[in-house]
């Protein structure tokens, strides 16, 4: 019985050294709720510079929603696109729009956008890097044309090397 319970003992550490020390890498590489916040708070004001109504996502380094804005007045529609864009953005850790360049009828991954539940492969998709160029998350703009999705995401994406 007393080997038993050593067994069992030696099995919850283990365990728990495992679990511990896998969930302690996620965090170190992986947005934190503060740098979120604020890349959705710089997107925010180049949209409103840029004159534009948009809807912000930023998904963490496993593509789990961790901060969005809906702008008053936006499009109702564009909530789902730009949560979209930013999970497309970490899926592939690539600039959607770029991935929409290999897309295209004839493309080398044409029809990738019906996979996952649904892919965004049209500018507005930037994954966001840490100062050591690790991927950390991904933020996904929509509203303003593709071009202000692109600015917008990609300046918020920046904010998080200041």
């Amino acid at each position: 019985m007393k080997v038993l319970k050593r067994i069992h003992a030696y099995i919850v550490i283990f365990v728990f050294t495992v679990l511990s020390s896998s969930l302690e890498a996620q965090i170190t590489h992986d947005i934190s709720a503060e740098q979120a916040l604020n890349a959705v708070l710089v997107a925010k004001k180049k949209a409103e510079e840029s004159n534009v109504l948009v809807n912000i996502a930023v998904v963490d380094a496993g593509a789990n929603l961790k901060a969005f804005l809906r702008m008053d007045e936006s499009y109702l529609g564009s909530i789902d696109v730009a949560i979209k864009k930013a999970e497309t953005a970490r899926y592939f850790n690539i600039d959607t729009g770029k991935l929409g360049e290999l897309t295209q009828p004839g493309g080398i991954i044409y029809n990738i956008e019906h996979s996952n539940g649904g892919l965004i492969t049209f500018p507005g998709g930037i994954p966001i890097k840490d100062k050591n160029g690790k991927i950390i998350g991904a933020i996904g703009v929509s509203g303003g044309t593709i071009e202000q999705d692109r600015e917008i995401a990609t300046i918020g994406a920046k904010s998080v090397l200041k």
